[in-house]
């Protein structure tokens, strides 16, 4: 019997490294070394204030190593809202010495240009125009985020004139991140991927935006918010399974201390702990819905991004790797583990939990290796169904 050619392809493993974050900040502020100088301040922050209560000893170890080392993960140069409203002349010149001083960062580097409408769409193409001249050689991994989406036909286009421009210029094929923040946008958002043409590789959840488009008051706008989890889950349905990174949003109730003048006052460590435990809730939250990464804006809150991610998997490591053990013990058949029955989809589930985690900082090999019995070379292979197979005699 032959098989029809359009059966759909396996649903994905992990194959990418999604980075847990994406630090915004405004064009006019970016220049080489901008992220070695917020993990310094992070790390002052910690020395000061934290970590953040209830963080645990092994996870204020690794979160300290981690801003010391690589505090961020990716990092996006903002002419929207970061940038504000500037004069032509101003956003072409920042434009251009953005695009110069972009270096060889150690890590995943895009842009977020102003929204395709009418309005605001000329500048959008300028500023994209004008920065890819400028930089010449992109980083690897260099994204170019559109926010304000509303039709397949804005990401069509955007796609022609990436396209052209490439041709042009001699460069690779650039990724697309789609920003969902327009109720618009929630009606057609399979269509968006297929505008894209295999070119969209993250979907951003636009949380303010949104929620103000569907007419809820301001001081009732924020990440939990019932009308976010029904984007979150709207946003799963459609690209859950397709690799497209899902990205939540934006704490925007920053650890700060309120007495700058008086570092000594216990209300400024009150505050920051404050500001931490709030951006700690929604990162828990966030990936209570599948979604690995959100954005971070102020440098104190790589302190609590850290901390969230990684006491998320020293929770539950313990019993995600006794369930992939007794997995593997049972041999690709369904089996009890405790009271709660696996499959071989939830084992991968497993096993993507654990390559995540070794790819954030969380665990490392070693550990993964003492929880689950899984070697190095049988993590590499992604895939559960393989590790099944070549453990096969």
């Amino acid at each position: 019997m032959t098989l029809p050619p359009d059966l759909p392809a396996p649903i994905p493993a992990v194959r990418d490294r999604q980075p847990v974050h994406t630090v915004y900040g405004g064009a006019q502020l970016f220049a080489p070394g901008l992220a070695a100088k917020l993990g310094a301040r992070a790390l002052d922050t910690l020395r000061r204030y934290g970590p953040p209560d209830g963080t645990s000893p092994t996870v204020a170890s690794r979160l300290a190593a981690k801003l010391a080392s690589a505090p961020v993960e990716d990092l996006r140069i903002d002419f929207e809202d970061g940038f504000g409203p500037r004069s032509d002349a101003e956003e072409d010149h920042y434009a251009t010495s953005a695009a110069q001083a972009l270096g060889s960062p150690g890590h995943l580097l895009g842009l977020r240009v102003r929204c395709l409408n009418a309005e605001t769409g000329h500048r959008c193409l300028r500023t994209l125009d004008l920065f890819l001249r400028a930089a010449g050689r992109l980083p690897p991994g260099f994204r170019v985020t559109l926010p304000k989406v509303e039709s397949p036909k804005q990401v069509e286009f955007f796609v022609r004139v990436l396209r052209e421009l490439e041709g042009e210029l001699g460069l690779a094929p650039i990724g697309l991140e789609i920003m969902i923040e327009t109720p618009a946008a929630t009606q057609c958002l399979p269509q968006l991927r297929e505008a894209g043409a295999g070119r969209v590789i993250g979907a951003h959840l636009g949380a303010y935006d949104y929620l103000a488009w569907c007419g809820i008051p301001v001081q009732e706008q924020h990440l939990l918010h019932p009308l976010c989890d029904h984007l979150r889950a709207t946003m799963q349905a459609a690209y859950g399974g397709t690799g497209i990174a899902l990205v939540d949003g934006v704490t925007t109730v920053f650890p700060a201390p309120v007495d700058k003048a008086n570092p000594e006052n216990p209300a400024n460590r009150e505050s920051v702990q404050e500001g931490w435990r709030l951006h700690l809730q929604h990162i828990h939250h966030s990936l209570q819905f599948g979604f690995h990464q959100s954005w971070d804006l102020h440098p104190a809150q790589l302190v609590s991004r850290y901390a969230a991610v990684y006491s998320f998997y020293e929770r539950s490591q313990e019993e995600n790797g006794r369930r992939l053990r007794t997995f593997l013990t049972a041999a690709a058949q369904a089996t009890l583990a405790g009271n709660r029955f696996d499959d071989v989809a939830s084992a991968q589930g497993l096993l993507d939990y654990f390559l995540r985690a070794r790819a954030c900082g969380a665990l490392t090999e070693g550990e993964i290796t003492a929880l689950t019995g899984l070697s190095s070379q049988a993590l590499e292979t992604r895939s559960f169904a393989r590790i099944l197979n070549d453990s096969r005699p």
